[in-house]
């Protein structure tokens, strides 16, 4: 599972061919011991959680990097390594 981006104590992850699970575009957020999924395509959590705080960065972090996002994506649920992404300054 390749690490993307790490901000403010968050890493976000994307997982080789994950695409059945949740059947959306997603990615995976850790911080601390919490863990949530969260849409690309509209930044909601589809599964876990984090603090409050944390998941309005990652919903931040989703919009402004959407279309890198979508990217990342598609070479990660064929197998191909995603490109890292900047950090939420």
């Amino acid at each position: 599972m390749p690490t993307i981006s790490i901000f403010y104590g968050i890493q976000i992850m994307m997982y080789f061919y994950d695409n059945g699970k949740h059947n959306t575009p997603h990615i995976h957020a850790e911080y601390q011991d919490d863990e949530a999924v969260f849409s690309i395509l509209d930044g909601e959590v589809i599964s876990g959680m984090l603090p409050r705080k944390q998941t309005r960065l990652v919903q931040a972090w989703i919009e402004i990097h959407q279309e890198s996002l979508m990217i990342d994506w598609k070479l990660a649920v064929t197998g191909q390594e995603p490109l890292r992404i900047e950090p939420l300054r």
